[in-house]
């Protein structure tokens, strides 16, 4: 099946492959890449077996994209905007953390999240796609953040130490049902992105050596700067 002058309208087009997508993710979510079949996966989108050549070129090529996909609905990590060169590294932290907090937050499907923890579970070439496009450029925005907070440091500390601010950010988007079932959905419900964000960041710095420890009060207030402890005296 080709393309030519005889296609479908693409208004029809793009909703006959938007339904293959979506019955791709929720199949493969369900089977795996072995398991589930192209002739099960057209069935459910209720389009002709030859439409993954026509629109995907392959079984592969349409696995690759439903784990894109499904990339996008679990707290997608691409096109982070960033904060201009001259903005404080503290303020790019906490510019980062909020918005990937924000992203950990945002709705997504048991299928989505499924098919990503099968995929990532037993990477191939779809996860190198996805750890490519996606997730690298953010890792790489974080460490230059950390690396000009923290210029002291040294690469494998400089790691660790980004692999500790996304593990905090993705503990609220894996484990959230755990933790309503541990400590019920109201209570976990009051852990919202602001919440969250605000936590992470001042944990962070505060680990970090840039912040009061977590509950300290200085002069009445909780602070986030040391340098609000150690200002000189007037």
């Amino acid at each position: 099946m080709t393309r030519n002058s005889k296609s479908s309208p693409p208004a029809e087009e793009a909703d006959a492959r938007e339904r293959l997508l979506a019955a791709a993710l929720q199949t493969f979510a369900h089977y795996g890449f072995e398991g589930a079949t192209v002739r099960d996966i057209c069935r459910a989108a209720g389009v002709n077996i030859a439409s993954v050549n026509y629109y995907f070129g392959d079984k592969e090529h349409l696995y690759i994209e439903a784990v894109k996909r499904a990339h996008t609905c679990t707290g997608r990590m691409e096109n982070l905007p960033l904060p201009s060169a001259d903005t404080p590294p503290v303020e790019k932290l906490r510019a980062f953390v909020r918005e990937m907090a924000s992203r950990m937050h945002a709705p997504t499907s048991a299928s989505a999240m499924k098919l990503m923890m099968r995929e990532m579970a037993d990477p191939g070439k779809a996860a190198h796609v996805v750890v490519t496009e996606f997730i690298q450029p953010a890792a790489f925005a974080l460490r230059a953040i950390l690396r000009e907070l923290l210029p002291q440091l040294d690469e494998q500390q400089l790691l660790m130490t980004g692999f500790s601010v996304i593990g905090q950010c993705l503990f609220y988007r894996q484990n959230r049902m755990v933790a309503e079932m541990i400590f019920g959905k109201d209570t976990v419900a009051g852990l919202d992105t602001a919440t969250v964000a605000d936590h992470v960041v001042r944990f962070t710095l505060a680990a970090l050596g840039h912040a009061a420890p977590i509950g300290q009060v200085v002069e009445g207030q909780k602070v986030e700067s040391r340098q609000v402890e150690n200002r000189p005296a007037t």
